[in-house]
């Protein structure tokens, strides 16, 4: 059994350790309100968009723009987008682990990388993967911006045909506790299902070259979505994993301190036994 001395200081660590863990909890929380409420302000704006797509969209055919066209998808590109740091349980890994699988179920497809954040960027670095475009603290910057930036890049290449589809991965809040890994098309760019569409438009410009100006605006929406779906995430996982690890902490203080109170009753009762042990030999 250990020492009285090494017991305490090891629950001494692990409570220093569960301060730094309900800190993080804490702050996480604050960060995912935030992040909660900017993802869920996004979604009527998306899906007012996603309906105006439709109505443009009407019976033009691939041909109309070049972000519609369809080719037998023999390159494809897929735009990971992971966290910039750890300790948020297994939020990054589980992408990893689904961006590896599409790679694995597209055998005959050759799969060019982009990813955004340090995690994901280091785990292809390691394994010296090239990636088609790197981008990092997203959070710290309006997720309009690396939307545009990211989509004027995927765009570029699927309008020069050097890729023949694209994909994003991304993991889509539902709640602190809840957040699934998501694989969607991003070009070429389905037209919504029927029931999505609204109602017929008269258009100013003619359809056609008001879906030229349309179409870049939707995949910068849908990316810019998917960043703050990410952005919240992230922040709901490592909120419940510094939960997680607050709890475990309190869990190993009680066994440490009951462990030190047992260790601490056998240094009294072999103390008190050499006592009378003595006293005894001083009465013979």
């Amino acid at each position: 059994m250990p020492s009285l001395k090494a017991l305490r200081k090891r629950i001494a660590t692990v409570r220093s350790t569960q301060q730094i863990t309900k800190a993080m909890k804490m702050v996480a929380a604050a960060k995912l309100r935030r992040a909660q409420e900017n993802a869920e302000r996004a979604r009527p704006y998306t899906s007012k968009l996603t309906e105006m797509f439709a109505a443009v969209v009407g019976e033009l055919g691939a041909e109309a723009h070049p972000l519609l066209a369809r080719r037998p998808e023999h390159r494809a590109d897929l735009l990971l987008i992971t966290g910039d740091r750890g300790l948020c349980g297994g939020y990054n890994a589980n992408l990893l682990r689904l961006a590896q699988a599409f790679v694995a179920q597209r055998s005959g497809t050759q799969v060019a990388l982009a990813v955004v954040g340090r995690k994901g960027i280091e785990y292809y670095r390691r394994r010296n993967v090239a990636l088609l475009a790197e981008r990092q603290q997203v959070a710290t910057r309006p997720p309009l911006d690396v939307a545009r930036d990211l989509a004027r890049v995927l765009m570029a290449r699927f309008t020069a045909a050097e890729t023949d589809a694209v994909y994003v991965l991304y993991s889509r809040f539902r709640s602190a506790i809840s957040q699934i890994p998501t694989v969607a098309p991003l070009l070429p760019v389905a037209p919504p299902a029927e029931e999505v569409r609204g109602p017929e438009y008269i258009f100013e410009p003619p359809r056609q070259a008001f879906l030229a100006a349309l179409l870049p605006r939707y995949v910068e929406a849908i990316l810019m979505q998917a960043l703050l779906e990410s952005i919240a995430s992230e922040h709901g996982a490592r909120m419940t994993a510094m939960d997680s690890a607050t709890n475990n902490a309190a869990d190993m203080i009680d066994r440490l301190t009951l462990s030190m109170n047992r260790a601490r009753q056998a240094t009294i009762t072999t103390e008190l036994m050499e006592i009378v042990s003595g006293a005894e030999a001083l009465k013979g």
